[in-house]
């Protein structure tokens, strides 16, 4: 009998959160008596989909990511790896961890720590579109205008927004083509420096992504302001006449 696909969350929790300017990471930071974290990890705890969800970890953080676990119940945590000292090292991580524990086309979603508001449209509609090109990543129209600059102070050139997605997380990809994109990538120094993520660097490895639903709700939480924001979204109720 065929082992049935098994999808896996990896969230990654691993910065140590400098720009938000307080005494311990953001992901930490409690929320109306609840970490941060939690409010991400609940998310996929209660997406019916998700079989198992893996935490990569500032070191040394490790046990409180545990017992946030068991006091708030998310007992789809089945793993607490150590973070890198960069984003995509973090990632790599979490990828090399789940060897020997996931199958090869298992799917894998990758998502911010410090991204808490996920939809659950957002993670069936991101398996949907993985389960049928073989990745997804979470895309949303750029409603602003884009220019290019000359200089400091000035521009001559704009990209039309038409052409253009802003990409962000979760993101799925299936196990195996996930390892080895890794392995390549941390072997050959192919899109693992500066600002790069799963999705840049499958870009530079000459992968075809595919777009999957997105929410404006999705805020990466990485200021104060951030932080007001998310506030008021837990706070905020939908008008009932708006369609």
């Amino acid at each position: 009998m065929q082992r049935p696909l098994v999808i896996t969350a990896v969230i990654i929790a691993g910065g140590s959160g400098r720009r938000m300017g307080q005494d311990i990471p953001k992901q930490f930071i409690n929320v109306y008596d609840k970490p941060i974290l939690i409010y991400t990890l609940e998310s996929f705890q209660n997406h019916p989909d998700i079989d198992a969800i893996e935490v990569v970890c500032l070191e040394g953080w490790q046990d409180l990511v545990w017992a946030y676990a068991k006091q708030f119940n998310i007992d789809k945590l089945k793993w607490v790896t150590p973070g890198g000292s960069t984003g995509q090292e973090s990632i790599r991580n979490g990828v090399y961890n789940l060897e020997g524990k996931c199958a090869k086309d298992d799917i894998i979603i990758i998502h911010d720590g410090i991204r808490p508001l996920v939809d659950s449209f957002v993670l069936s509609d991101v398996i949907a579109v993985c389960r049928k090109h073989g990745n997804a990543v979470t895309a949303m129209p750029y409603n602003e205008q884009i220019f290019v600059a000359d200089d400091d102070s000035s521009t001559t050139r704009y990209i039309p927004r038409e052409t253009i997605r802003r990409v962000s997380t979760p993101q799925a990809y299936i196990f195996d083509e996930l390892d080895a994109a890794y392995h390549t990538a941390f072997e050959k120094k192919i899109g693992i420096f500066g600002s790069a993520y799963t999705n840049t660097m499958m870009v530079d490895l000459g992968k075809r992504l595919y777009f999957a639903a997105g929410s404006d709700k999705n805020i990466k939480l990485t200021t104060k302001d951030d932080l007001e924001l998310f506030k008021a979204y837990l706070h905020s109720d939908k008008d009932q006449w708006l369609k």
